[in-house]
């Protein structure tokens, strides 16, 4: 019977003892010749990355590229590859990062929406018992505008940031 290539072989070890070696041996030993070779992944017929663009970084630019690759969980190679290729006004986000600043922002403005309503309830209680004071409006108006300014910035800025991230 001849054996092809593809065959497995199973012997006992001893049987292809060489002179001098312990013959006892009775371990059973694998040995495979060709097995058809496995062809994994089938191959990109399209679409294909076979170029290659070499590119140098000072120290402070290759730990900035490092560390976003770890902020953003992305290989080096796509987080490059979303900055030169995507759309020039989108950016590359943090989302877990903005998230927490936007939360942390979003409280800070109900604190403070809270405390103008405080002023107001006192201011009211001052009013009624005739003891409010005409500077205190002018401060408290004042203060108000200007609280109404940062709130419009900041609902401007979300709305910049929503059309950066193309949603």
């Amino acid at each position: 019977m001849l054996l092809q290539r593809q065959d497995v072989f199973l012997f006992h070890k001893k049987s292809l003892a060489l002179p001098g070696e312990d013959k006892k041996t009775s371990q059973l030993v694998f040995s495979m010749a060709d097995f058809k070779k496995l062809t994994g992944r089938p191959k990109l017929e399209k679409g294909r990355r076979s170029k290659f663009i070499n590119v140098r970084f000072t120290e402070e630019e290759f730990r900035e590229v490092t560390e976003l690759e770890k902020e953003l969980g992305v290989s080096k190679t796509d987080l490059i590859r979303m900055r030169i290729l995507s759309d020039a006004k989108k950016t590359v986000i943090n989302s877990r990062e903005l998230i927490r600043y936007l939360d942390s922002a979003g409280a800070e403005m109900g604190r403070i929406g809270n405390n103008i309503n405080q002023l107001a309830k006192h201011a009211n209680t001052l009013k009624l018992q005739g003891h409010l004071n005409s500077t205190i409006i002018v401060q408290f108006n004042r203060l108000f505008e200007e609280y109404i300014k940062i709130q419009q910035q900041f609902e401007i800025s979300l709305r910049k940031i929503i059309r950066a991230m193309g949603i």
